[in-house]
């Protein structure tokens, strides 16, 4: 091999290495990061005692994170954990972990509800219940709705959170039970989502 072949060879394999450098850390750049936020379902007093008193209880199950203010009610925080949404034109959902066990401990039967999301297609909060693989139409944010966007953080705020027909007749056959109606009134919603 003379030495000007040499030198083309070795100049090429530099661009070849050169170039996949660089596509390397042009990919590294433009990697996506896993979007982040919650979704936060606040259930007011009235709710917990009027499903209390017919022996309805909601409970939140891992990963959501739970806490009770006297005035405000039961807070359930669902964090985000994928999804791709824009809430100002009402498309995309939202990935959320933990899950939902209905129970009603007058009839002894209850379900639970998996791999829940907001779907800003259908602007309700959805999840599988146990033993299926569609989605069913829970709770529907209600009263006074904003939405934002500053930068990549887009958020929903919905002074009420009522709850789906489909969900109600659902709910009520699956419990065997007369207590969910649609648009019975849950208490309030709010989601931020970044990514």
């Amino acid at each position: 091999m003379s030495r000007t072949t040499a030198r083309f060879l070795a100049g090429g394999v530099a661009v070849v290495l050169a170039v996949t450098g660089l596509s390397g850390a042009a990919a590294a750049d433009t990697t996506a990061t896993a979007p982040t936020g919650s979704a936060v379902v606040v259930e007011s007093n009235a709710f917990l005692q009027s499903a209390a008193t017919n022996g309805v209880v909601i409970v939140p199950l891992p990963n959501a994170g739970v806490s009770y203010d006297t005035t405000t009610g039961l807070s359930t925080t669902l964090p985000v954990t994928g999804g791709s949404v824009n809430l100002r034109g009402y498309y995309g959902n939202v990935t959320l972990d933990g899950s939902l066990l209905f129970v009603d401990v007058l009839t002894g039967r209850s379900v639970c509800f998996k791999q829940l999301a907001f779907s800003a297609d259908k602007w309700r909060l959805t999840g599988v219940p146990d033993g299926s693989t569609t989605p069913v139409s829970l709770l529907k944010p209600a009263g006074i709705e904003r939405s934002a966007q500053s930068g990549t953080t887009q958020t929903l705020t919905a002074t009420g959170f009522t709850v789906d027909p489909t969900g109600a007749q659902f709910l009520d056959t699956q419990l065997s039970t007369t207590f969910f109606t649609g648009g019975q009134s849950v208490g309030s919603f709010s989601l931020t989502f970044n990514g």
